[in-house]
């Protein structure tokens, strides 16, 4: 079995203010990405992850701003020569891998995590809430969430010993306690605009469907690990249903991780903000090589590497 690569794209919570703006800097594709970004969607994506301001961390702007940040990082890495045997994104960072698997236009991508954004803003305004459970199993999890009122299910298996739960916020709430005297460790709230990932967001898939309904797609030209069934996509025909479906389903991002690791993936290059899924890896595996490439300087770390 040879040597596999994976690139990994990173989700809501990783942004921050200035992500990216070395590489617009410093690389002529990646102005061009974060300009088309802007065209498409009607506003200034580049200023809107550069200059201080309170929209980075609202859903409807995050969403964006992270894919043209991680596919301006990704194109750069590309015409470095940088190559992938496959790809995986969480929750919003699919539509990283999407791109890096070329399944559609960038356009339409970025017009799609627009509207995804938008979306699930829309769906559930206010009342909802997401906790971080470590320290307990899914199954253990999953059984105190059926016993309380309202809605709270499991929206991200991230690694092992760190579930997150999504809900309405006092279900949520009420989760937590019973977490903790059921033996968790800790439930850590998280600053989210919504109940994501959960059943409360169906309304918003059905509208992104309607949005996909006219836009083409091709078969992978590398197969991805879709959220909802952690497994690799290989026919464009599926693409648009597990995208529909990804907004309200739990992210099994262990259980993908899990799936590359059986099928010899031995390096991960994680690109965009933070070192978030680098973490939950090396919680699965220690023998694993995971490169971060968030920075022109770690992009410099790793051509060298290539070099030496």
């Amino acid at each position: 079995m040879g040597h596999k690569t994976a690139f990994l794209f990173p989700g809501q919570g990783a942004q921050y203010c200035g992500m990216g703006k070395d590489f617009f800097e410093n690389f002529d594709r990646a102005r061009q990405i974060y300009t088309l970004a802007g065209e498409t969607v009607g506003f200034d994506v580049a200023g809107l992850c550069f200059t201080e301001n309170d929209s980075l961390d609202i859903t409807e702007y995050t969403q964006i701003a992270m894919l043209a940040t991680e596919t301006a990082i990704l194109k750069v890495l590309e015409e470095n020569g940088f190559k992938a045997d496959c790809a995986a994104g969480l929750s919003l960072g699919e539509y990283g891998a999407l791109a890096a698997a070329d399944v559609m236009g960038l356009p339409e991508l970025f017009w799609l995590i627009r509207c995804r954004g938008l979306y699930m803003q829309e769906a559930y305004p206010v009342g909802g809430a997401m906790t971080a459970v470590l320290g307990l199993e899914a199954d253990r999890i999953r059984a105190v969430c059926e016993g309380v009122r309202g809605v709270v299910e499991i929206a991200n298996d991230n690694c092992p010993g760190q579930i997150v739960i999504s809900g309405q916020a006092e279900a949520v709430q009420e989760a937590s306690g019973r977490l903790k005297e059921a033996g968790a460790r800790k439930c850590i709230p998280l600053k989210v605009s919504g109940p994501f990932h959960s059943g409360l967001l169906a309304g918003a898939g059905k509208r992104l469907g309607e949005e996909l309904e006219g836009i083409p797609v091709k078969n992978p030209s590398l197969p991805y690990v879709s959220n909802v069934e952690a497994d690799y996509v290989v026919s464009g025909a599926r693409v648009k249903e597990l995208l529909v479906r990804q907004v309200s389903s739990t992210v099994r991002w262990r259980e993908s991780m899990e799936r590359m690791l059986a099928d010899g993936v031995d390096t991960f290059i994680e690109i965009g903000p933070g070192r978030t899924l680098a973490g939950f890896l090396r919680k699965m595996s220690r023998d694993v090589k995971v490169v971060n490439v968030g920075t022109v300087g770690e992009l410099e770390g790793l051509l060298r590497s290539r070099e030496a």
